[in-house]
């Protein structure tokens, strides 16, 4: 198994990123995680909720399955280097976990 990507190891977010970043939907801490190789984004890292009780991700999965007869569900994401913020798809709640970074003192 790889060791979880560190933060000493990424660039650090914008300056007029403020921190910590909390999910909108449930309030709770949203974590830095680094991009998969194959995904389309441009920035190193984002931040994720990845709370399974926020509402957002809880709804997800019955709206998924309403609209495109589909298992996966979303989780609520932020690109500081863009501002974009929106769903990220997940095919499980355990999904893209590996990919949290480590932050330092941890």
């Amino acid at each position: 198994m790889s060791e979880r990507p560190r933060a000493r190891d990424l660039p650090p977010p914008p300056a007029d990123c403020p921190r910590p970043q909390r999910c909108p939907h449930c309030g709770e801490p949203m974590v830095r995680m680094v991009i998969p190789e194959l995904a389309s984004f441009d920035s190193p890292w984002i931040y994720v909720c990845f709370n399974d009780d926020c509402g957002y991700f809880r709804r997800s999965g019955e709206w998924m399955q309403r609209q495109y007869a589909s298992s996966a569900q979303y989780r609520h994401k932020l690109d500081p280097f863009t501002g974009e913020t929106g769903p990220l798809p997940v095919w499980s709640a355990d999904a893209m976990r590996n990919l949290i970074v480590e932050e330092d003192g941890e």
